[in-house]
């Protein structure tokens, strides 16, 4: 993981987060939208522009995201992997997994004491995404 190294500029300002948005594809948008209403017992807000679709996660803060449906917009579960918070205790968010027609490919799982805990699952969608909390 060796290689170059950036040289730091005095004006350049250092990243506070490397994600600033996330979007989940699916293809039968609206089973997509209540999986993640289900498992996270809230309510999206949903726009549909053409071909296009989105259900926006509540953010007030932080970093947002949403689902998207439309061309391109193909589910995986392979490639890149999305830790998705799951607030204090991720068993809660877990537990809601199954019942919303998702798969649970790693229980609850220790990273260490500093950093919490992780999840893996498979939404109804067929995508492959983490849950993260502290405890």
């Amino acid at each position: 993981m060796g290689g170059v190294s950036p040289k730091k500029n005095k004006e350049e300002k250092r990243v506070k987060d490397f994600i600033s948005w996330f979007e989940i594809p699916a293809v039968n948008f609206q089973q997509a939208v209540d999986f993640y209403n289900h498992i996270f017992n809230m309510e999206m807000e949903k726009n549909h522009e053409g071909n296009y679709a989105m259900a926006f996660f509540p953010a007030d803060k932080g970093i947002g995201g949403a689902i998207v449906a439309g061309p391109g917009s193909t589910p995986s579960d392979t490639g890149t992997l999305i830790y998705l918070n799951a607030g204090k205790d991720l068993t809660q968010v877990l537990k809601r997994v199954e019942p919303a027609g998702g798969r649970i490919i790693m229980s609850k799982t220790l990273i260490n004491k500093e950093s919490g805990y992780f999840a893996l699952f498979i939404d109804s969608e067929g995508n492959k995404l983490a849950l993260h909390s502290n405890t």
